[in-house]
């Protein structure tokens, strides 16, 4: 019997898989090469199922003899291994960004007198389409939240965007640059929520309000979330704020290492901040870790140190410690212009511990990209009060308008039309 190489990521089964695996079957003993969440997540979203599920799914399949990992997009290390005769793949990777993937095949073939078959693109079917149905359908708590832990686990960095409304929320689920970035989740900022609802950031917006603005959020959307619980007030207090988090659906907490009257973050020392210390804030890190029920969920701890000009060495004690008491991740956080301490900080605590996830907030020293900071060693980059920040000054400039003009036809030209709110809330059409 030849051996049969089919490479696929498997997340949606549709017709057009089963019409690929049957035509290879009838060529020889089927190898699924599968891709690994790591491998998706490369060039696309993270698949809805993990690995081990798609395993589970096409190794049961009728005509599979083996499924394996196939580790990135680069079908060369599979194919160097295991030498097939042949390797199918739907005709639809003739162009595109799949083109290049494609000609490689077809030369490590050529070394031992392989070829590729190219059964036709399957008609009707369109993964697009069907993402886009299983957005509209939703998601659970539990599905939700376990997303996070894995794509820090398959992506070189997790971009956060800021979410303060449903509408919001949407724009984050939906958008996707040309290069194909998107946003991996959402983050619930006490500053921004606070805000829209015309409260000042001071911890005036209670965790069951809070909760009531997250399931407008969650009614419209599917991606991960991170909440911003400030200090997360006192260790007891702390403790049923994890239960409630953690039942609603979302992924992690960070909390703040300060104590008192919140006061944001930014204003340093130009205001009176304190810091808790590391045995106070480690008591709370565990009672939070014992209140909760399921292992996905993550306790972030937030350092200030560098915040407050308490140094470096101040700021790796505290990360230490922290992680010892079992956080799940570590955020520094910086009011410098540049990156530099950012880098300095993580560079020493990758010393210390490799696989720890590094949070940045990069909303001073915003000149470095993600993938620079994900250079470094950071695992998560959120942008926490930029949808906010962008929507009320065009509202402002509106409703001046209106009142200047007399009228609303000048700022027709700064407003989204009709047609697009239409395309933008699934179900108005």
């Amino acid at each position: 019997m030849k051996k049969i190489y089919v490479g696929m990521s498997a997340d949606l089964v549709h017709p057009g898989h089963m019409n690929i695996l049957k035509v290879a079957a009838q060529l020889g003993n089927v190898t699924v090469g599968l891709l690994t969440d790591k491998a998706i997540a490369s060039y696309k979203r993270l698949p809805y199922m993990t690995y081990e599920q798609r395993k589970a799914v096409i190794e049961n399949i009728k005509g599979v003899v083996e499924v394996i990992p196939q580790e990135t997009l680069d079908y060369r290390p599979n194919l160097e291994k295991l030498k097939p005769d042949i390797v199918v793949h739907g005709d639809d990777w003739k162009e595109g960004v799949q083109a290049k993937t494609r000609q490689q095949v077809i030369d490590t073939l050529e070394q031992w007198g392989g070829k590729l078959v190219e059964p036709s693109y399957t008609d009707g079917i369109s993964s697009t389409a069907l993402n886009k149905s299983l957005r509209e359908l939703g998601t659970t708590p539990d599905i939700r939240r376990n997303r996070l832990r894995r794509l820090i686990d398959s992506k070189p960095i997790v971009r956060i965007m800021e979410a303060h409304n449903a509408l919001s929320g949407l724009i984050v689920e939906n958008s996707k640059a040309t290069n194909g970035n998107e946003y991996d989740g959402m983050w619930s900022s006490s500053l921004t929520d606070s805000t829209s609802k015309g409260k000042p950031d001071i911890e005036a917006v209670d965790v069951s309000t809070r909760i009531t603005t997250i399931n407008e959020i969650f009614e419209v959307t599917t991606k991960p979330m991170i909440y911003d619980a400030d200090t997360g007030g006192i260790a007891e207090h702390f403790a049923f704020t994890v239960r409630t988090l953690e039942r609603t659906g979302i992924s992690a907490v960070i909390i703040e290492d300060k104590t008192g009257l919140k006061k944001n973050s930014l204003f340093g020392n130009d205001v009176a901040q304190t810091q808790d210390t590391i045995e106070n804030f480690c008591q709370k890190i565990q009672m939070g870790k014992r209140a909760q029920i399921t292992d996905e969920f993550m306790i972030i701890a937030r350092i200030e140190s560098l915040i407050l000009e308490k140094g470096m060495e101040d700021a790796i004690s505290r990360a230490k410690a922290y992680i010892q008491a079992g956080a799940d991740g570590i955020m520094i956080h910086s009011r410098q212009k540049t990156p530099d301490e950012i880098l300095e900080f993580c560079k020493i605590l990758r010393v210390f511990n490799e696989n720890i996830p590094i949070v940045v907030v990069p909303t001073s020293f915003n000149q470095i990209t993600a993938q620079e900071l994900s250079a470094a060693g950071i695992n998560i980059v959120i942008y926490a009060n930029h949808m906010l920040r962008a929507a009320y000054p065009g509202m402002k400039h509106v409703a001046l308008s209106i009142l200047e003009h007399d009228r609303s036809f000048e700022a027709e030209k700064s407003l989204l039309s009709i047609n697009e709110i239409l395309d933008l809330i699934p179900g108005t059409k």
